[in-house]
């Protein structure tokens, strides 16, 4: 299992978050985040966003702490990234 976790950086709703992914399968990642009880409603196409006072039990459940840096090159060797571009044209 490669489900990787970044620091929780990204400000909105009065918190910090970050952004939970899976390297290997969409599958896996959302298997990880329904064992550990996040919402697939927190999931955003190619990322689950959770509050930063989850970080520490997500990495305690074996998410694996990595840069945005390397969270985003892993993501797009995987196949697994959403462009900006492909965000643009998905109705959220």
């Amino acid at each position: 299992m490669t489900v990787l976790i970044d620091e929780p950086i990204w400000p909105a709703h009065d918190t910090l978050w970050s952004h939970l992914v899976s390297d290997a399968s969409l599958d896996e990642l959302h298997a990880f985040a329904a064992d550990v009880g996040i919402s697939r409603r927190a999931f955003d196409l190619d990322h689950y966003d959770v509050p930063q006072e989850r970080y520490s039990q997500l990495v305690s459940a074996g998410a694996e702490p990595v840069t945005i840096r390397e969270m985003v090159t892993r993501l797009q060797a995987s196949g697994l990234r959403v462009s900006q571009r492909e965000r643009r044209g998905v109705a959220h």
